[in-house]
């Protein structure tokens, strides 16, 4: 046994790394990814925008512009603001939803809120002079603060919302990029910035019988206040007389079930893998701190949380929350060998993974309900949640966990859900069962693009992308990719997306300034960033596809790594360590490692 800080409960190692391996073991399925559900076809009916009036029209564009931003989200929305700020003002945003937003147009749940510090979290807010309302924002401040920067930057005039991609092909006589859209558009634009998003495809899980249910159902992105009544932030009366069921217990459930446990009349709640949940402690931002901030003070916050986070050693922690202390990395630091700092972090993941278990079964009454909230895995294996009514709404007596012991739900009836052979029924079921992360990148866009030769991307990345920073991919002049695909993650993925953005508005504003009508990577300059994310990836002592947790998106849903999912891995160094070598590269201001093709063929 060994004994953990004062207070702690004293634990095993070996105990719990049997522990994890077992409820690794029962929950790997053959089927991996294909257990789910894409949202067409049979399936279609659950990706319809409930947000916007039915019947919306509009005359078809045909135009030529300078650049178009696919995705209306923070990333294309920092890409637009770039691009304005670099003086490029030739530009559309193509927008599948009524508003700007991305994951916060679609994500009006109940109790959504961001789970990174708002402070940090919502881009621009120097820029737009504004401060949140509290440390952890709520899905409708958020959407709001949006909308601000598409006002304040004159964003919306040059969106097509309500509007999708349907074909983009690369014109090598015009060196545009002809981009057809679902309104009939037709845009020649000379840049493309795919800002697609990493979680904006919802998914289904593929459960048989699915399609035979009866009640009323949805996904959380898509929430049906026409049929719970309320908002966001206010009661869902309707529910009152009615039986609901939630499928999924991820960071999207714990925000909405206690929601659902305060409205309905009874509430199922069925868990495949408990989520592992911390205390979020969120506060009412203090107006003599803000008050206080000098210029600068967003970058500096970012920054510092993105170097703790990454375990790296700050003078001061700024955002002192449950992120920066599950990232403590203070303990490796006596460490005289890679092999004794692993040791000793492995030893601080379970230590804390104690905690969160112990603070389960501190809060939930029944112990049965309590053991099945236990999560047994290290900290990253699934993404922490942070909350303070998750656990306790466990203690209602009309809310009851159906836990299937990492089985997942056997089937679905007309009127009801079937676990271990018993249905249960409900009037109402609601799928939290996430977005399609990992997989076919222009399968998660919805379309294809067709580069130099009429070659596919799909067919060019059929054994894994090639890229340059993750942004450039040779025989495709002048598209640029903001994703997760060889470049960089961040626990506060809004820091990735602006630096991306950044990026991209530099690119497009230099090869203007300079003549250049098409910029590609060189094939030198692909292997050379591969070398480099292979190398730091090695460094790191990496393991492809987190072979050690339990299934889901982060790793794949536990099926061993192919070729094309590895060559998607990223660099390893380091968030901030990736973002100095994208400024590092502009500050060189040769753009180096690109083929520039100028006026009249010369290069």
């Amino acid at each position: 046994m060994i004994a953990s800080k004062k207070g702690e409960a004293s634990f095993s190692p070996e105990a719990l790394r049997e522990k994890y391996r077992l409820e690794r073991e029962k929950r790997l399925r053959a089927d991996g990814n294909a257990q789910y559900r894409d949202l067409s076809g049979l399936y279609a009916d659950f990706d319809k925008d409930p947000y916007v009036e039915p019947g919306f029209t509009r005359p078809a564009l045909t135009e030529q512009i300078d650049v178009l931003v696919v995705g209306g989200g923070f990333g294309g929305m920092l890409a637009a603001v770039r691009l304005r700020q670099a003086g490029v003002h030739s530009f559309r945003i193509i927008e599948k939803g009524g508003d700007f937003g991305g994951t916060w147009y679609w994500n009006r749940y109940p109790g959504a809120a961001c789970d990174v510090e708002s402070y940090i979290y919502m881009p621009l807010l120097e820029e737009t002079g504004y401060i949140p309302t509290e440390k952890y924002a709520k899905a409708p401040e958020i959407f709001a603060h949006c909308q601000r920067i598409g006002r304040q930057f004159d964003l919306y005039k040059a969106a097509l919302f309500q509007t999708q991609v349907e074909q983009m092909d690369w014109d090598e006589n015009t060196r545009r990029w002809n981009v057809t859209s679902s309104r009939g558009d037709k845009l020649a634009a000379r840049f493309v910035v795919i800002a697609g998003g990493i979680m904006h495809k919802a998914k289904l899980p593929g459960i048989p019988g699915i399609e035979t249910f009866k009640g009323h159902s949805f996904h959380t992105s898509r929430w049906d206040y026409g049929y719970t009544g309320g908002g966001p932030t206010s009661p869902m009366t309707r529910l009152a007389d009615k039986r609901v069921g939630i499928i999924g217990t991820g960071a999207t459930a714990v925000q909405a079930i206690p929601h659902l446990g305060a409205s309905a009349k009874q509430v199922y709640v069925f868990q495949r893998t408990p989520s592992g949940v911390g205390v979020r402690a969120n506060q009412p931002t203090d107006e003599a701190w803000a008050k206080s901030l000098k210029p600068g003070w967003q970058e500096e916050r970012i920054r510092n949380f993105t170097a703790l986070v990454s375990g790296l050693q700050a003078d001061v922690d700024l955002v002192r929350d449950g992120w920066t202390y599950l990232f403590d990395a203070s303990e490796t630091r006596r460490a005289k060998s890679p092999e004794e700092a692993a040791e000793i972090h492995q030893m601080a993941n379970y230590r804390k993974m104690e905690e969160v278990r112990a603070r389960v079964a501190s809060i939930v009454k029944d112990p049965v309900t309590a053991e099945s909230l236990k999560p047994y895995y290290d900290p990253l294996c699934k993404r922490p949640c942070f909350h303070d009514e998750y656990l306790n709404t466990f203690n209602r007596p009309n809310v009851q966990l159906v836990d299937t012991d990492g089985k997942g739900v056997e089937r679905i009836t007309p009127t009801g859900v079937v676990v271990n052979g018993k249905e249960y029924e409900v009037d109402c079921l609601v799928y939290a069962s996430g977005f399609e992360v990992t997989g076919d990148y222009t399968r998660k866009l919805g379309f294809d693009i067709r580069g130099r030769g009429g070659k596919s991307l799909r067919d060019a990345w059929a054994n894994g992308p090639s890229t340059f920073h993750g942004m450039t991919s040779r025989g495709y002049p002048n598209l640029l990719m903001i994703s997760l695909i060889q470049s960089s993650w961040a626990i506060n993925f809004v820091h990735i997306l602006s630096e991306q953005a950044r990026h991209a508005a530099y690119l497009i504003e230099q090869s203007l300034k300079r003549g250049v009508e098409a910029l590609e990577p060189t094939e030198q300059a692909q292997e050379q960033w591969w070398a480099t994310i292979m190398a730091s990836l090695q460094q790191g002592g990496h393991a492809f596809g987190g072979a050690e947790c339990t299934p889901g998106y982060i790793n794949n849903e536990g099926a061993k790594p192919d070729l094309s999912l590895i060559r998607s891995a990223g660099f390893a160094g380091g968030t901030l360590g990736f973002i100095d070598i994208l400024r590092k590269w502009r500050d060189g201001g040769e753009l180096s490692g690109l083929e520039l093709t100028r006026g009249g063929n010369n290069p």
